[in-house]
């Protein structure tokens, strides 16, 4: 297994991680297999979105702040719900088709942190079986 160690820029923001989970295929040498990558928080999340056009990522982020807003009726103490909620709507992991060597992704597909509580310095592991 290998931990990627990212840091985020924001509150909210998507990272484009898909370069760093490539690079730890590589490290692992895996020419054939799946690649799960998983977030260890309750506040951020994975997903495979567009990773050409900047302005889908701000789309998704805009969208989930419209949807998951601060509500006086929320009792975490910490006052972050909607980054949890958020990264409930997320989700934590991503499964991923490695062929040749490369990660199986769509022309225009990214792998993506998503922060909902940042900045701040997030964990993503990566875990590659062989088959």
């Amino acid at each position: 297994m290998e931990t990627l160690q990212i840091a985020t820029p924001a509150g909210s923001a998507l990272v484009d991680i898909t370069g760093a989970v490539q690079g730890s295929v590589d490290k692992l040498r895996v020419n054939e297999g799946l690649c799960a990558v998983f977030v260890p928080h309750t506040t951020a999340g994975l997903t495979l979105n567009e990773n050409w056009d900047p302005d889908v990522q701000h789309d998704i982020l805009l969208t989930l702040n419209d949807l998951v807003r601060p509500d006086p009726r929320h009792r975490h103490s910490e006052g972050n719900s909607p980054a949890h909620i958020k990264a409930a709507l997320m989700g934590n992991s991503l499964t991923l088709i490695v062929s040749g060597g490369r990660l199986q992704l769509g022309t225009w597909q990214g792998v993506y942190l998503a922060e909902f509580d940042g900045p701040r310095r997030r964990q993503v592991w990566v875990k590659v079986v062989i088959g």
